[in-house]
């Protein structure tokens, strides 16, 4: 709620008021203020399309309070609540002993101008001592009430992004957002959304709030005066409310689209820094300024029609503010002049004026921080529909979902009968069955029914032509695609209970330990030599998050990974650099705890190097290669593979090589598949090490780290 200046000379106590509430205002969508100090952008459309027909308002309304509704309650009910209601409570309490100190301050005010007028100075004197200690003794009421309301924000933030942090990382959430383009954005709606929204439905809470107390007090006070000058009031507010929802009804939309396009304009240059070195190979520097300049001219030119809408908007605002500075004095100036009534009085008169309508005008003054407020909701609550699981893609889709289960260690001799690896004596480590494989976007089919069966140190080299779907088969067997039909289990760990319910971290950790993912280019995180060699079995400790070692609403870290797996020491690490022929790096870049973007001062023969001493420091069962060292030399790559080999880890690669058949047993040929036949485009054969193409490498000879 915002009080402008009331009067010719503006009473102290009003601005005090006015000061406090301008700060108020500002806790409103300031980072938005930043990128632009005229008005607030908060928020934006989704990819999803927008209904050509609006709903009615009441609709509208009823929608935007369930999405409020939605996104905000959890966390007065969580394990917080308790701290977050008595803060709020003592937020409402120092409003109203703010409201209570500004009905004080109207009574001073009145006296004071009083006693000016009478030319009495002794009342004076007295009047002015009392508007000091008024001064002294309010302050601080308001002062507080800002603190505790900004600290609940922040406690509030807090919990809201582990919260959404965690169901973002759920279940590969995050890739499915990404790679199916659900909505635009998800990390703008985690950081820049629930900041605002925090602090605005705060703000805001305390707005009306502060108003309803207002209307309370003050119309008392304005109606004892002057009844008509009440009736003046209502009217000048509702009229000036109706116009303001008229002239800027086009806000909401821009807002949607500035943010949008604003976030599209970042994304696009925050790909020209992390593809810096292949523009400069393709020399697509032109290419990409005209992408650039593409996006920066739609974000400008909806900014520029923001600007027009904002300005009509203003050209009325502005008025109404500054009128209101006259109109009180004119309705009541009569009765002055007549003698019914003193000079203290009008002062009183345009003070608790000014309060009554900046409550019934929140529509005017706010109207911009209301529209960018309800692009906040809209944006969270979409996002939170999807991580709900109540947004799909496309709801006509009934496909089936390939089933991917984890059991645990068994012993199978069966024979099998369709093609799949020969039956062993020792484990059997994964489990195809009858697996039709399609692509999640168009439902084309990329391998007809595969069955195979993988055991202890059976190793399995995927090949076959580009786009037959190699690295789409491991994608399944990670979890990421379900598209299609069949079924593949891993048998995992004994020790590991399956039965039990556990938190989504141990799920995580049981499920998936046992199995270890390297793609040709491996994920460098950010952080130190220590981190990228930890990663991912070993994350963040207590001690790495926070110097109290919790997070900042009190709650325990959510990066710690306890599976029972020993973290290595500093020498164990070192020792794996040297089997993967990176022992030189440490002293390169200064030590294991130094921090580098290592993603561009590491080759990628090097990452990949890099990857291989996270999977020996792993040691899970079972290990996805992807193509894992097309950046290294044959006798790098031989290495690797005889390092894995000794560690006793049974691997799954995909590659193009035929000197890969040298480390492997059998072989699973994919061809592209024919989508008008149901003929399954596969066949798995034994390797045969003596026809080997290129015949089979010196087993002790071990590269240069270079």
């Amino acid at each position: 709620m915002i009080l402008m200046i009331t009067a010719p000379v503006c009473p102290p106590h009003l601005l005090l008021r006015h000061s406090s509430l301008l700060r108020h205002e500002s806790s409103i969508g300031n980072f938005h203020r930043k990128k632009n100090p005229r008005f607030r952008t908060v928020s934006c459309s989704s990819l999803l399309p927008q209904p050509s027909v609006r709903p009615d308002k009441a609709s509208e309304l009823k929608t935007l309070w369930k999405k409020f509704y939605k996104v905000a309650s959890p966390y007065w009910f969580s394990e917080d609540k308790d701290q977050a209601r008595l803060r709020l409570a003592a937020v409402f309490a120092l409003t109203l002993a703010t409201t209570g100190i500004s009905v004080g301050f109207n009574f001073l005010g009145r006296d004071f101008y009083n006693s000016l007028a009478n030319k009495d100075q002794e009342q004076f004197t007295k009047q002015l001592f009392y508007y000091l200690c008024a001064f002294a003794g309010g302050i601080p009421f308001f002062v507080l009430r800002d603190y505790t309301k900004e600290t609940l924000s922040l406690r509030w933030r807090s919990w809201m992004t582990k919260y959404y942090l965690q169901r973002y990382l759920k279940d590969q959430t995050f890739y499915k957002i990404q790679s199916q383009s659900i909505i635009d954005n998800p990390d703008q709606r985690l950081v820049d959304d629930l900041s605002s929204f925090t602090g605005t439905a705060l703000s805001f809470s305390l707005t009306l709030v502060n108003a309803t107390i207002d209307l309370i007090s003050f119309s008392n006070i304005l109606f004892t005066i002057y009844p008509p000058l009440f009736l003046v009031l209502l009217l000048y507010s509702f009229g000036g409310t109706a116009i303001s929802v008229f002239l800027g009804k086009g806000l909401v939309n821009l807002n949607f689209l500035q943010e949008k396009k604003e976030a599209d304009f970042r994304y696009s240059l925050v790909r020209v820094r992390e593809n810096a070195e292949s523009i400069a190979f393709y020399g697509g520097e032109q290419n990409e300024m005209q992408l650039l300049l593409q996006r920066f001219r739609s974000a400008f030119d909806n900014l520029t029609e923001l600007l027009i809408a904002s300005r009509n908007l203003e050209f009325f605002t502005d008025g109404y503010r500054y009128l209101i500075q006259i109109l009180p004095v004119a309705v009541v100036a009569p009765m002055y002049f007549s003698g019914k009534i003193e000079f203290g009085v009008i002062n009183q008169s345009v003070s608790a004026f000014n309060h009554i309508l900046g409550d019934f005008s929140l529509v005017v003054y706010q109207f911009q921080a209301i529209s960018s407020f309800s692009a906040v909701i809209d944006r969270l609550g979409e996002f939170d529909d999807l991580l709900d699981n109540n947004i799909f893609r496309d709801p006509s889709d009934t496909v089936d979902e390939i089933e991917l289960t984890y059991q645990s260690e068994m012993n199978s001799s069966l024979l099998d009968t369709n093609g799949s690896i020969k039956s062993q004596p020792n484990q059997k480590r994964l489990e195809i069955e009858e697996l039709t494989l399609q692509t999640p976007t168009n439902g084309t089919t990329l391998v007809h029914n595969l069955s195979a069966d993988v055991y202890d140190k059976d190793h399995l080299l995927i090949m076959g032509p580009s786009g037959s779907g190699k690295t789409s088969l491991l994608r399944a067997m990670a979890g990421l695609w379900r598209s299609g039909k069949g079924k593949i289990t891993f048998y995992l760990d004994p020790e590991v209970d399956f039965t039990q319910e556990k938190s989504d971290t141990q799920e995580n950790s049981g499920k998936r330990g046992d199995v270890l993912f390297l793609p040709q280019r491996p994920y460098m995180v950010l952080g130190s030599l220590r981190q990228q060699l930890l990663y991912p079995t070993w994350s963040a400790t207590v001690e790495e998050t926070t110097p109290g070692g919790s997070n900042i609403d009190g709650s325990p870290p959510l990066l710690i990974r306890e599976d029972g797996n020993e973290k290595p020491t500093t020498d164990d690490l070192m020792r794996t650099l040297e089997k993967v022929c990176l022992g030189h790096i440490a002293d390169r870049f200064g030590g294991l705890d130094s921090i580098h973007e290592w993603s561009s001062v590491l080759s990628l023969g090097e990452q990949q190097r890099l990857a291989f001493a996270r999977l020996l420091l792993s040691q899970p069962k079972l290990a996805l290669l992807d193509e894992s060292t097309s950046a290294l030399d044959e006798a790098n790559e031989a290495f690797l593979y005889q390092q894995i080999q000794s560690a006793g880890i049974t691997y799954i690669s995909i590659g193009h090589r035929r000197t890969l058949t040298k480390f492997h047993n059998k072989i699973l040929q994919i061809s592209t598949a024919d989508p008008k036949s149901n003929e399954r485009n596969w066949r798995i054969e034994d390797v045969d090490a003596q026809d080997s193409l290129y015949g089979r490498l010196n087993q002790k000879e071990v590269p240069s780290e270079s």
